[in-house]
């Protein structure tokens, strides 16, 4: 894997395009909710989400470690959240494990936002103490397991329709 050096809230060009990685903030929520239909709508999510929905996972969440979007012409076009796992997650993911997600909107990806969120992640997770990470993603997300895969996770459990992923911190 390669190291990334990248400093917070740093705007930089990218791909023609400026643009700016930067903590969430509860303003994002309408942009954050758009990402995550857009990649619904090209069929690598398998349910619309609505803005009530966006702030109650990513910004009103007490086990949130880190919640960062990137930025470009004053639109999040992409975000990633950490939390720690909590009791009882959905995800099955044990306690004390951090919990991450990618979303990048279809029209940006491939273009390394991903990989400039996940400096800003694993960064997190150091900070909060975090020893693993996990990323659960669908079997048929082929995008999303080339990304992981490229970050340097690997599957540590046999999944059906999803494959979790760990990283070690």
């Amino acid at each position: 894997m390669t190291t990334i050096e990248f400093c917070p809230g740093a705007t930089v060009r990218q791909d023609g395009r400026m643009t700016k990685i930067r903590p969430a903030r509860p303003t994002d929520a309408e942009d954050m909710s758009e990402v995550q239909n857009a990649i619904y709508r090209a069929g690598l999510r398998a349910s619309p989400v609505d803005v009530a929905l966006i702030r109650e996972r990513y910004l009103d969440t007490e086990n949130e470690v880190a919640c960062t979007v990137a930025e470009q012409e004053d639109r999040v076009v992409g975000f990633q959240s950490l939390k720690r796992a909590w009791p009882g997650n959905p995800y099955d993911v044990a306690e004390g494990w951090g919990i991450i997600g990618t979303h990048i909107h279809p029209d940006a990806g491939r273009s390394g936002l991903g990989r400039r969120l996940f400096v800003e992640s694993l960064a997190a997770a150091k900070a909060a103490g975090l020893r693993h990470l996990d990323a659960t993603i669908g079997a048929d997300n082929s995008p999303a397991l080339a990304y992981y895969s490229a970050m340097g996770f690997t599957p540590y459990q046999e999944g059906g329709d999803t494959i979790p992923h760990r990283f070690d911190v």
